[in-house]
């Protein structure tokens, strides 16, 4: 995973004499992970004087006054030319020219690729991948790939829920730059207050992730890197416009402050105002919303020093409204005129992070992580009440260092975390504190060729739920040349919070129960799991074009889950796990360049996702048991003013999903056992005109897919069998929208 510490792995050795020049030559990657390159060729220009790296990239040549210019070359990578005055030590860092087995990419490059030599299961997803679509915001930016399903929580609120090896958000752990963002009262609608804009990569991992991170990954992690102010554009302007009237301007300005110091200040601002219901069902068929987003960005790099440091402010402000197309909140707020909502979010941020690299040692660095946040919703729904405020405060530090040789690496630090929750539910008040602190230890051998391994442990005192280990194992294997074979354990906890996590429960007219209240969180225990993996990648050639294959399948066992029992349609119960659960995850995935600027991705998934209900073990409701993906894309060739235009297409196929059971209901009330299959198009034409400036055009749900009746009892709101969480395809049709993107260099 991304890291802001430049990890320098190499050996100390005795200082240089007058008459050589000693260095270390590694890669330069976007992962700020550099590794060193055994093999690469250092040599006087016009000389026959020259030698190779050795296994920790280092390197030692004669040295005469008559030298002047050292050449340093590797295969795959730019060669560079030095100019050398004097003996010293030398530094540096070659750029890859090709790095689809790893690194995120740009431009020709494969704009979502899977690493061929990390231990993890990784898919790297790039900003240029994130262009096929409009991605707003961080919801919205998975639509082309087929490792994340989305798919609406309610038919009101708009939200987009993700799920990954059929589990939900909760059980994902979203970061930013490595720091847990995407958490307790953020985790519904957390993900909608990211812009896309502001995304420079995202880096998806299958399976419990590493123990730096913390203890709660359970089915994987999804980790953004933001736009950096050194790198990223000058000015940068995005608007954006949709046939459902939602309107969106973000710009970007960042400035070069002194030779050590950026800054950038983001300003995302989105509006929809207009109230739509195709269905005519008395609903609005997603919310009209106000947002503005804003974040200060500072980046600190001192390479001379060895230091790297990036601060962040961020305030957000959200503004909400949903429900009947008559309710107006002035006058029909919490009464019975007429069924409404109003969510409105403010929310708080900063973070630090400082990274050291010792120049005497440079193999030995040292990071520190801190973010602290502030969070709070004030919102109802229809005749439900729900407020939460939550503050968060987080820190890491983290020392990197190599034990022996560069083969063998370690990560090792300390962690702490507080969280204050004060939420309102209706007329009771849940108000808890929670706070830990732990130490991890995760040790990599990675012998550059045939095997990468990582194996991890971490002890956390936590004030709720105890004292616990949480080990995490992860190991490559390359049996033959572009393979990649993964196995993968690890064990997860975490608190779950029952009422944010499940905020659409809200708009229903259910009754909330908590059952067995002898736990210390809402009287439920801790979930635990553990999950499972093995993967398998394996790179080609067919008919002289390249190919990757890919075959994963992840299993999550359960041993306490809190139960989310929707199974009795006028309840919704919360307990602790009696019995099995488990989620099983098939995918087979294929990419190809069929030709020249052309490229196929096709994906074929297959869930098993089982919980025992106090009614019987039953499959989990709207998780649909087969998903076919397939995502086309292919550019012109660019002229020489920079111009090309480029097409994608993305198709999603989703089998029949269980309905959570209405056989109690009347039978005007009452749903069938499984939903139909869902079948979507989704497509972007996008027009560059010059490196600074392009237009995009684009439709969602083109075949104008929608699912009938998608609230129960719509008729009758603020009766018995009221409930808006039956959603399992698209309900608004399809919408188009334009936009253009500026840019100054």
């Amino acid at each position: 995973m991304k890291n802001l510490i430049y990890i320098l792995l190499i050996l100390p050795w005795m200082a240089f004499t007058q008459n050589e020049v000693k260095g270390m030559i590694m890669e330069a990657n976007d992962k700020n992970e550099h590794r060193p390159l055994p093999g690469a060729n250092v040599y006087w220009l016009d000389t026959t004087v020259g030698t190779v790296t050795d296994i920790d990239g280092k390197f030692s040549v004669p040295y005469e006054s008559s030298y002047t210019q050292l050449v340093i070359s590797y295969v795959g990578f730019k060669t560079d030319t030095l100019a050398i005055t004097e003996p010293k030590m030398v530094h540096h860092w070659l750029q890859p020219t090709n790095s689809l087995n790893e690194v995120t990419v740009k431009g020709k490059k494969k704009a979502a690729a899977k690493s061929f030599l990390q231990s993890q299961n990784v898919i790297m997803v790039s900003s240029s991948e994130l262009l096929k679509a409009a991605c707003c915001n961080l919801s919205e930016s998975f639509e082309t790939n087929p490792s994340i399903d989305v798919n609406f929580a309610d038919a009101i609120s708009g939200t987009r829920q993700i799920k990954m090896l059929g589990l939900t958000s909760p059980y994902i752990l979203i970061t930013t730059e490595n720091i847990p963002s995407i958490r307790g009262a953020s985790q519904t609608y957390g993900l909608s207050f990211i812009p896309g804009t502001w995304v420079e990569s995202i880096q998806i991992t299958k399976g419990a992730g590493s123990v730096v991170n913390g203890f709660e990954s359970i089915a994987g992690q999804i980790n953004t890197e933001l736009q950096k102010p050194s790198t990223d554009d000058k000015l940068f302007v995005n608007l954006y416009g949709a046939s459902n009237e939602r309107l969106e301007l973000n710009t970007h300005f960042n400035t070069k402050v002194s030779d050590k110091w950026h800054t950038g200040l983001y300003v995302h601002g989105s509006t929809q105002n207009k109230k739509h219901d195709v269905n005519d069902d008395g609903f609005m068929d997603m919310p009209i919303y106000n947002q503005i987003n804003l974040m200060n960005r500072w980046q600190y790099t001192n390479p001379v020093r060895g230091f790297v440091s990036f601060i962040n402010l961020k305030f957000l402000n959200d503004e909400k409204q949903t429900g009947q197309l008559n309710f107006h909140p002035k006058t029909d707020k919490l009464t019975t005129n007429a069924w409404g909502s109003e969510i409105d979010t403010k929310r708080y941020e900063i973070s630090a992070k400082l990274g050291y690299v010792n120049p005497e040692i440079p193999y030995q660095s040292l990071g520190v992580q801190t973010a602290f946040s502030s969070h709070k919703q004030d919102s109802y729904f229809g005749l439900n009440l729900y407020d939460i405020t939550h503050n968060s405060l987080y820190a890491n530090a983290i020392y990197n260092s190599i034990i022996g040789d560069s083969r063998h690496k370690i990560k090792t630090g300390i962690s702490y975390t507080y969280d204050h929750y004060d939420e309102l539910v209706n007329t009771t008040d849940y108000e808890r504190t929670e706070n830990s602190i732990g130490a991890f230890f995760e040790y990599n051998f990675d012998n550059l060729e045939k095997v990468n391994l990582s194996a991890g442990v971490r002890i956390d005192q936590h004030n709720l739920l105890g004292f616990f280990f949480t080990p995490r194992f992860h190991l490559r294997y390359t049996p033959w040349e572009k393979s990649a074979f993964r196995v993968s354990f690890g064990r997860g906890k975490r608190s779950a919070n029952i009422f944010t996590e499940n905020q659409s429960m809200f708009s229903t007219s259910r009754q909330i129960n908590t059952l067995n209240t002898n736990g210390e969180i809402y009287g439920l225990d801790p979930e635990i799991a553990w999950n499972y993996g093995i993967s398998y990648l394996q790179g080609f050639d067919l008919f002289n074009r390249r190919a990757n294959l890919s075959f994963d399948f992840y299993r999550t066992d359960f041993n306490n889950q809190i139960v989310v029992d929707y199974e009795n349609p006028q309840e919704i119960n919360f307990y602790n796990l009696q019995g099995d659960s488990y989620a099983n995850s098939f995918q087979v995935e294929f990419d190809y360049n069929a030709f020249e600027h052309f490229d196929l991705r096709l994906a074929y998934k297959y869930y098993d996702v089982k919980t025992q209900y106090n009614s019987g073990k039953l499959e989990k409701p709207l998780t649909p048991k087969h998903r076919i993906f397939v995502n086309a894309g292919y550019e012109t060739n660019e002229k020489d003013n920079g111009s090309k235009w480029k097409f994608d297409a993305t198709f999603n196929w989703l089998g029949e999903q269980r309905f959570a059971s209405t056989a109690s209901n009347p039978i005007q009330y009452q749903l069938p056992e499984y939903t139909p299959t869902v079948s979507t198009l989704n497509a972007q034409i996008t027009k560059v005109f010059s490196p600074k400036f392009e237009v995009y055009l684009g439709g969602e749900n083109i075949t104008n897919v929608k699912q009938d009746n998608p609230i129960v009892g719509a008729n009758d709101p603020f009766g018995p069998y009221f409930d808006t969480t039956f959603v399992y395809g698209p309900i608004f049709g399809s919408t188009y929208y334009a936009g253009l993107r500026f840019k100054i260099e």
